[in-house]
């Protein structure tokens, strides 16, 4: 019988699995080693360093994102050498990133500012005026890039190359300078970006930022209620999570902001496109439908109660299935509808009305 390959993590001994990394057993056990630029959907990058751990054997520390977990190994992620070290470069992180915890995580939540509560990283070093040069001329309506919150972890532009094979976002420039860049300065629209948001998601700081929430100047995110639903843009059934501002609308509510579920956890994998992620001004739209109308007596279409509506549908269905038969009738669907929606339509059109002619427009 094999023996089961294991290391030894924190004084305990773990199960390792082919192709893990330290980062993988650690989370398999429920302990937490922070890393700003690590993403499951990723090539590991080891580029915030945060997440370095101490392995037996090695005379420096080694990024637990990128170093495969080799049977044997003794590993310690919370000794004394590896808090100083998390402090120390939270702290660094922090000298020339936005200081005002409040503004930073006005429109999108800041795990850097998070961490360094976590691990009470110092806040009094000197702070000192970013290098890194903005967007300024970029009049995109859907994305934003704020430079000073940036801490070059590339996720936004190793998501644009490895997910979407888009290419759109670079690193340009060199040392203090880096910075989030499109090639010859060209604006997003003239990129190959497909703007589906994905830097937006998966920025850890909101240097990547969503431009909609800012214009509508929303109460910041931790103050909206997230709520789990299915886009209306097409069949896949991606899921989504609403932003709402319960208190806007006089009550009634406003979608602020889209983002996607986290990936492995829904369908999309943690992706959607542009119009799941950004389209969502309809909602609030003055010449939107908010109450079912009936057709009356005089020929007009006036409001009605949904029962009432409901009731005049399938009475008038009926009439026409008693006067002129079943397969005068016929139903079509939509694409944009879920799967479970449009069976719900055919299983209507042939046990209920008992006709055939029923069609979905992605048949065709």
């Amino acid at each position: 019988m094999t023996e089961k390959a294991c290391v030894t993590l924190d004084g305990r001994l773990v199960d390792v699995y082919p192709g893990d990394t330290l980062l993988d057993v650690a989370q398999r056990q429920g302990v937490d080693i922070p890393a700003l630029c690590h993403d499951p959907r990723l090539e590991p990058a080891g580029a915030c360093r945060l997440c370095l751990v101490e392995v037996e054997g090695q005379r420096r520390m080694v990024p637990s994102c990128a170093t495969p977990a080799t049977p044997g190994m003794v590993v310690r992620s919370k000794s004394e050498k590896v808090n100083k070290h998390r402090q120390t470069l939270l702290g660094l992180y922090l000298t020339d990133h936005p200081s005002d915890r409040t503004q930073c995580e006005r429109h999108s939540p800041c795990e850097l500012h998070a961490l360094a509560d976590v691990y009470h990283a110092p806040t009094h070093w000197q702070h000192v005026e970013p290098l890194r040069t903005g967007r300024d001329t970029d009049d995109n309506r859907f994305l934003t890039f704020s430079a000073d919150k940036c801490i070059l972890c590339a996720k936004c532009t190793r998501y644009c190359e490895e997910i979407e094979a888009a290419s759109a976002i670079t690193l340009a420039y060199r040392g203090p300078e880096t910075t989030i860049a499109t090639v010859d300065h060209h604006q997003l629209r003239d990129t190959d970006c497909e703007l589906c948001g994905g830097c937006v998601d998966i920025c850890p700081t909101g240097a990547m930022a969503a431009v909609l929430p800012t214009r509508m100047d929303a109460p910041p995110r931790s103050q909206l209620e997230k709520v789990r639903t299915t886009c209306n843009y097409c069949g896949v059934g991606c899921q989504l999570d609403l932003h709402v501002d319960k208190k806007a609308n006089h009550g009634r509510g406003k979608v602020v902001q889209i983002t996607a579920p986290p990936p492995g956890s829904t369908t999309n994998d943690g992706n959607l496109c542009v119009k799941g992620r950004f389209a969502y001004q309809f909602i609030d739209h003055p010449e939107r439908l908010t109450t079912p109308l009936v057709r009356r007596t005089d020929g007009l279409l006036h409001p009605a109660t949904w029962e009432e509506a409901l009731t005049t549908a399938a009475k008038r269905l009926m009439e026409v299935r008693d006067k002129h038969g079943a397969d005068a009738l016929g139903f079509v669907s939509s694409s944009r509808c879920t799967v479970e929606e449009n069976y719900l339509v055919q299983k209507l059109s042939r046990a209920v009305f008992f006709t055939n002619n029923v069609h979905q427009c992605a048949a065709t």
